[in-house]
């Protein structure tokens, strides 16, 4: 749990503080990224039917501006919107945006620590695991797809 609780802090901080002044952002943002998406795998939880208070994402300002500020060049990239289709015509071809996809992981993980925090340690994992299999995986693999095609380090 504590690795988790780790990489989620090391990926929300982009969102909670503007201009980060670090070497190597993007690296450790992959870093983090493989790091969640491998927990995935690890946890396992009993299901948790207390009924908790809901995550409430309007308590965290400016994700958006921070997040813009600590990786100001992230932008689209090209996508399939099925991949096990050759793409004959452009009406596979669709639009990603690495933006979106750190900001929902982010709000993802946000939600995640809160859970872990403040509910229990099952109802943290149980989301965790529903989310990221919905959710937060689809974006986490756009994004390491965006930071593989435009690495500068």
């Amino acid at each position: 749990m504590k690795e988790l609780i780790q990489s989620i802090n090391q990926i929300i901080k982009y969102a909670l503080k503007s201009n980060i002044a670090e070497l190597e952002k993007e690296q450790n943002l992959e870093k983090n990224l493989i790091i969640i998406y491998k927990l995935y795998f690890e946890f396992e939880y009993n299901f948790d039917e207390v009924k908790y208070s809901e995550f409430d994402i309007t308590k965290f300002l400016n994700i958006e501006d921070n997040i813009k500020s600590n990786f100001p060049a992230i932008g689209f990239y090209n996508t399939f919107i099925d991949l096990t289709k050759v793409p004959t015509t452009e009406s596979n071809c669709a639009l990603g945006d690495a933006f979106d996809d750190l900001f929902d992981i982010i709000k993802d993980l946000l939600e995640i620590k809160w859970r872990l925090e403040n509910n229990s340690y099952d109802d943290g994992i149980w989301y965790f695991k529903f989310i990221f299999k919905s959710h937060t995986k689809q974006h986490i693999l756009g994004l390491l797809h965006y930071l593989n095609e435009t690495k500068s380090y």
